[in-house]
């Protein structure tokens, strides 16, 4: 009687691949000259063999050691196996996201020390927009490499805030900060950390405006926007820029929320859903009803003190 033979389709080829159980999913569809990159010869050195597994997990054997290492130290959810060292029990349906050279490039780019995960993944985080209030005067009333000087001077005393507080800034475009809090180091309560956050770095301004008013006899205020929810974050990589970035509704309702405060003469908004991970800790002053800017219907917004 003959071994029992199992089915791969593979979505990305629209190919059915015959597989024994002593076959990895790696040497089942070389065999059906598929040509899946594997960089490092199948050892589970590199992910560049990595598949999705679409239907069928059960039907995949438990991780060994070394793949669960691997797994561990990559941030792979349980869908996503290495095929050079599974194994299967039944039939399954995979898709393989490496297919060419620049998809390898970009794999073995995630094993350099950026932090956050390094596959995209969708998270709930609290997200900080912040931005200085009378910033646009200041760019055009002093020569561009004073406003350069002091922007970064900002950003450093900032970012140093931010992770205290166990937040990464994910994007800063001109007088911006996008922050992301509950990625990089888990916290029991990320909006708390975002609130405790904005609340410091407005704290920071007392004494970066000293130095202001020294020496361009300006000072700056900050608006604070903060947003709880579900975001698709990753790291993005264009060649010559890394960075963690973040995408999805409850980043521009952050934004949104952020400019919000201009119409309220308000410091620090936060939204109904950052609100709800806040109760009884921090106590937040007078809800208002928001129309914001691309988003449908009105939205609760609580003023935080600073």
């Amino acid at each position: 009687m003959g071994m029992a033979m199992f089915r791969i389709f593979s979505q990305t080829d629209n190919k059915t691949v015959p597989a024994s159980p002593d076959y990895t999913v790696l040497e089942a569809l070389d065999k059906a000259d598929i040509d899946q990159i594997h960089a490092c010869g199948g050892e589970a050195r590199c992910t560049t063999c990595r598949i999705y597994i679409m239907d069928g997990l059960q039907n995949c054997r438990t991780r060994n050691e070394t793949e669960a290492l691997l797994a561990e130290k990559m941030g792979f959810p349980e869908t996503i196996r290495l095929a050079c060292q599974t194994r299967i029990k039944g039939d399954i349906t995979i898709k393989r996201p490496v297919v060419d050279k620049l998809d390898l490039e970009i794999v073995l780019k995630q094993f350099d020390n950026l932090p956050g995960t390094r596959l995209g993944q969708e998270k709930d985080l609290a997200i900080l927009f912040a931005d200085i209030e009378n910033y646009t005067q200041f760019a055009e009333a002093f020569p561009a490499y004073d406003v350069v000087h002091v922007l970064n001077r900002y950003y450093q005393t900032m970012n140093e805030i931010i992770v205290q507080h166990r937040g990464v800034i994910s994007d800063v475009a001109g007088d911006g900060i996008l922050a992301l809090f509950g990625l990089v180091e888990e916290s029991r309560n990320p909006v708390l950390d975002a609130v405790h956050a904005a609340q410091d770095m407005n704290g920071a301004l007392t004494e970066f405006n000293r130095y202001l008013r020294k020496m361009f006899d300006w000072s700056f205020s900050i608006r604070s926007g903060i947003n709880f929810g579900k975001t698709i974050v990753g790291n993005f990589d264009t060649g010559t820029m890394r960075k963690i970035s973040a995408i999805g509704d409850a980043v521009n309702t952050a934004s949104r929320i952020e400019s919000a405060n201009k119409d309220f003469g308000t410091k620090l908004l936060i939204s109904q859903s950052a609100k709800e991970k806040i109760d009884g800790l921090i106590a937040s002053g007078k809800m208002r009803l928001a129309r914001l800017k691309g988003l449908s219907g009105e939205h609760r917004l609580y003023e935080v003190e600073i």
